[in-house]
């Protein structure tokens, strides 16, 4: 291995990467609890509102490889700058649009485009490329546990909010919230040399070109394509399927809020297992694990504490995905491209994100019940499962400890 390291400790970049990711991803996988005071406030209709929500679902993952290109080649600060400045517009114009497109602009396109720009491929590149392969599994899951973090405060802090002081108030509290992170984003764009490694890949247009024609990649993105669909459609419409059950809203708020806590431990056993073990196994047994716990929460009593329960099960693997893939992008292409290829992979994440909402609405609107969408739930997370084992992941030797 090759290259110069400015004298940063790993741990003060990764945890100023975390901290952003906290309030980003922490507000946008809350969103769902704005869907039923949207609907309430506009009229615009449960379809309409899941509309904008599934084209948000989709852009925040198109805006990856892009986001990561253009970090890889210029540096991550401006992407990231940028992010943050288009999210608290987004939460701050949201309150004045009363339109179904006016909605679209906002939620599906705006506040993706934002969010997306601040999220995993762009911060977990720019950590990678500036600390030693041993402790990238450490940092992955200690960015990916601030994620998490920022779904357990925000969950139930947001549904206090919208109780208490209105759906259009908690926005624009958001959006002070956003502007807070400036400080943290001033840390990741400090300049440092990447770090080399034997083997890396020339040229943006070669790694894209290596990773498209591999079969293990494209096997790692229909992994990645259902634990879209798995998390959109639950972020978006738990809400409503804890509202059929008869249970009032804060049991919503508080399933989200224990998702994101036990996210954070997954998290960091992700990534403490990127470190020492084969991550296609890895996540083999999390996609496998969400297949079976969709079909135990299907024959359960619908109480407070199945979703409880529940949601602690479901999010032990939640995000925890991410470590482990974005692994085995770095251990097939290197890290000099990480940010745009697994930008690659968020695309195809947030496609099945994109079904995974819309999909949703349509099912409540036509058949009164979330039923056929948890099937496919397990279905889909069954074939993940799958997909992985064949998955081609190279061993690379463990480095010393960067001091």
């Amino acid at each position: 291995m090759t290259g110069n390291i400015r004298q940063q400790h790993w741990q003060s970049i990764t945890f100023a990467a975390a901290t952003v990711l906290m309030v980003i991803m922490g507000v946008r996988q809350s969103l769902g609890l704005f869907v039923a005071p949207l609907h309430t406030s506009t009229g615009l209709g449960i379809v309409t509102i899941s509309f904008a929500m599934a084209i948000n679902q989709f852009v925040w993952g198109a805006i990856q490889p892009f986001a990561g290109a253009v970090a890889d080649r210029y540096g991550p600060g401006r992407v990231l700058m940028t992010g943050v400045l288009l999210f608290a517009l987004s939460s701050a114009l949201t309150p004045r649009i009363m339109t179904g497109w006016g909605l679209v602009l906002i939620i599906g396109l705006l506040s993706a485009i934002g969010s997306g720009a601040v999220s995993f491929s762009v911060l977990i590149g720019a950590v990678a490329r500036r600390i030693l392969p041993a402790h990238r599994g450490t940092a992955g899951g200690v960015i990916n546990a601030g994620s998490s973090f920022g779904q357990f405060v925000f969950a139930p802090l947001l549904q206090t909010s919208i109780s208490g002081l209105g759906w259009m108030s908690t926005m624009w509290l958001l959006a002070i919230i956003t502007l807070a992170t400036l400080p943290f984003v001033r840390v990741m764009r400090s300049e440092t040399t990447a770090v080399t490694e034997h083997g890396e890949i020339e040229g943006l247009r070669a790694a894209l070109g290596k990773a498209v024609a591999d079969r293990s990649y494209r096997l790692l993105l229909a992994g990645f394509f259902t634990c879209g669909f798995h998390i959109a459609f639950l972020v978006t419409h738990l809400p409503g399927e804890v509202d059929l059950c008869g249970l009032p809203p804060s049991v919503a708020g508080w399933s989200l809020a224990i998702i994101g806590l036990t996210n954070i431990f997954g998290s960091l056993v992700a990534g403490w297992c990127v470190n020492r073990y084969r991550s296609k196994y890895v996540l083999f047994w999390m996609y496998g694990s969400r297949a079976l716990l969709v079909l135990l929460y299907l024959g359960a009593p619908k109480t407070v504490w199945t979703f409880y329960l529940f949601a602690a099960g479901l999010g032990f693997t939640w995000l925890a995905t991410v470590p482990p893939t974005a692994g085995v992008i770095g251990k097939l292409f290197g890290v000099r491209y990480l940010a745009t290829l697994f930008g690659l992979s968020l695309l195809s994440h947030q496609t099945g994100g994109f079904f995974g909402a819309w999909l949703g609405g349509l099912a409540i609107t036509h058949y009164g019940s979330y039923l056929w969408m948890w099937y496919a739930d397990a279905l889909l997370a069954s074939a993940a499962a799958l997909f992985n084992l064949p998955i081609r992941e190279p061993q690379i030797e463990s480095s010393p400890a960067l001091a």
